[in-house]
């Protein structure tokens, strides 16, 4: 049975091919810095194996055919999985950190609990996969088609999203600190709680996208697109939203503290009770914006666009307005105190 071909062993069962892995596994002692051999089980058709708990660590698999397989808590750590096909495949639990998935199929696979730290999954299809509480750290994911893909609670930190489709992604209270996601598209994706802290999100597409209490303080935003997005008491403190379009996007009791707005579209957009405490909102676009009860003190608002909006009960406590357009605003019961006003006087009443 050792010399028999790996497809062949398959076919004795799971215990037997973990024995047999056992067996024939280089002793780390004799070979410590010397990786084994890898098995080859290129193109092989295991469509519905029954595979659990198997140990397939730095098997060769790619192109082979792994649809509806139960993969579940295997060990595929290191394996090459280069455009294989594991659609509707369970791999729940399973290991596959470092595994190389390029191009892989995993639409509608179930991988919920599995750990794939470090592997690389660029262009890989994971429409409507279950990723629920995987772990994803460093991994790449550069271009990889995630539609509708269930990623709650999903650890992505310092993961490469760059350029992936995100689209109407379930992505609730999941870690995506210090990932790169530069171009990324998350149209109508659910990030309610997600953690965004020092993301890089760069010319990312978030149109109608639910972040709701987001924690995305010192996150890169530079022309990030969140038309009719809601960010409802969200932390974006110090965060880089130059740029950005949130034009007719929910803020209301959001905090962007020190948050950099520079030429931000707000056309419209509903800052009620927001915090833009020093926030630096230089030619930024507010036309019809709702800023009641917003705290604007020491806030730059130099050559701002504010015509028609609505500042009645706002704190413009030394706020900067200088060359500010304010045709049409209402700033009824605002606080204008050591506020410089459009034309270069400090308002003190």
């Amino acid at each position: 049975m050792l010399n028999a071909p790996p497809q062949v062993l398959l076919q004795h069962g799971v215990d037997a091919w973990n024995q047999w892995r056992q067996q024939t596994s280089t002793p780390a002692i004799s070979q410590s810095a010397q990786s084994p051999p890898r098995i080859n089980l290129r193109e092989a058709r295991l469509r519905q194996a029954q595979l659990p708990a198997i140990d397939l660590s730095a098997v060769d698999c790619c192109m082979a055919d792994l649809r509806y397989a139960d993969l579940r808590h295997s060990n595929l750590r290191e394996a090459l999985l280069y455009t294989a096909d594991l659609s509707y495949a369970n791999l729940q639990g399973a290991v596959l950190t470092g595994a190389d998935l390029r191009e892989a199929l995993l639409h509608d696979a179930d991988l919920v609990g599995a750990t794939l730290n470090a592997a690389v999954l660029t262009n890989a299809d994971l429409t409507r996969t279950k990723l629920r509480e995987v772990n994803l750290l460093q991994a790449d994911l550069r271009q990889a088609s995630m539609n509708q893909t269930d990623a709650c609670m999903a650890q992505f930190r310092e993961a490469n999203l760059s350029g992936a489709d995100l689209r109407g992604a379930l992505l609730y209270t999941t870690d995506l600190s210090k990932a790169q996601m530069k171009g990324t598209v998350l149209n109508q994706a659910d990030l309610r709680e997600a953690t965004l802290a020092m993301a890089n999100l760069q010319d990312a597409v978030l149109h109608e996208a639910n972040l709701t209490a987001v924690v995305g303080s010192v996150t890169n935003l530079i022309g990030t697109a969140f038309h009719k997005a809601t960010l409802d008491i969200a932390n974006f403190s110090l965060a880089n939203l130059c740029m950005a379009n949130l034009s007719s996007a929910r803020l209301r009791g959001t905090i962007l503290i020190g948050a950099n707005l520079i030429g931000a579209n707000l056309h419209r957009a509903k800052l009620q009770g927001a915090n833009l405490e020093t926030a630096d909102l230089r030619e930024a676009i507010l036309r019809q914006a709702d800023l009641r009860q917003t705290n604007l003190r020491y806030t730059n608002l130099r050559m701002a666009h504010l015509a028609e909006a609505d500042l009645r009960g706002a704190d413009l406590r030394g706020a900067d307005l200088t060359h500010a357009n304010l045709w049409g605003t209402q700033l009824e019961g605002a606080c204008l105190v050591d506020a410089t006003m459009p034309n270069g006087s400090i308002h003190n009443p």
